[in-house]
């Protein structure tokens, strides 16, 4: 069983960064509009506090967690809206001090959850280890938003390892919740981290043999991957590319998170 230490590890630093990003800002700021439509700074931190509430009922209390699933069920589309709407009653130092309280005990939480611990969630079922990972993952993908707001550029760290891998796993996902079947051959992906490190998963090809039209592989810079499965960016903006129709495919729909597909983010200039 992997142990999920590092990752809870890596999940507080990822928290202390966008919180770093946010604590000096004036109330104007926290206004600003981020490029989630009608969200702003506030509701992206909101929306992460209410995620590390309900991650916590999911590790804690599942039958408290199963009424939130049958929320999100009876109104799909805007059970995420008003949770975060809910979060902005706050003024914003009690809503980033509700943000860090939350994040500390679900991270106190995995930390301590017994070893084979299985927690549900609106995809599959997660381990310590996956929920942490999951939590990484929103955390650095709404931190984006914030900072493409505040017009900040982060630096890419290891980090975005655990955002690459949940958006290679979640590959099935992306096709089940657009009632699509998945292709039944892995993917073998390639990725360049921010060190010039080589992050891979999936089988290698045996050498001079070409892609089949099924199947296929995926390559680029770790960032831009991380952009795409997170929907934080256009594909055509994105140094991603595919070799393969299924996986041409993929890289149309992928999405990292769990719920309804997302639409994505607009080419720039379009």
């Amino acid at each position: 069983m992997s142990d999920p230490a590092a990752v809870i590890d890596d999940l507080r630093a990822e928290s202390d960064e966008l919180d770093r990003l946010v604590a000096g800002l004036s109330d104007e700021q926290w206004a600003t509009a981020t490029p989630a439509a009608g969200w702003t700074v506030a509701h992206q931190i909101a929306h992460l506090a209410w995620t590390d509430e309900v991650a916590l009922l999911a590790a804690t209390s599942p039958g408290a967690f199963a009424r939130e699933v049958e929320k999100a069920i009876a109104e799909p589309d805007t059970f995420v809206d008003r949770a975060a709407e809910a979060g902005l009653r706050q003024p914003p130092a009690a809503l980033l001090a509700h943000w860090r309280t939350g994040r500390e005990r679900l991270r106190r939480t995995l930390q301590d959850a017994p070893p084979g611990a299985r927690f549900p969630w609106y995809g599959p079922p997660m381990s310590a280890r996956s929920m942490a990972t999951a939590r990484l993952m929103e955390t650095w993908a709404h931190g984006q938003d914030v900072a493409d707001a505040l017009g900040v550029v982060r630096e890419p760290t290891a980090r975005l390892r655990h955002v690459a891998h949940i958006g290679v796993r979640a590959r099935d996902y992306a096709y089940l919740v657009r009632g699509l079947e998945a292709p039944k051959e892995e993917f073998r992906v390639e990725l360049t981290g921010p060190g010039g490190e080589l992050w891979t998963w999936g089988p290698e090809s045996p050498a001079g043999e070409p892609r089949t039209e099924g199947g296929g592989s995926v390559t680029g810079p770790a960032l831009d991957f991380c952009l795409l499965v997170t929907q934080r960016a256009h594909r055509d903006d994105l140094a991603v590319r595919a070799e393969g129709a299924d996986a041409d495919r993929w890289l149309d729909i992928a999405q990292a998170f769990a719920g309804p597909a997302g639409t994505g983010r607009a080419p720039k200039g379009a």
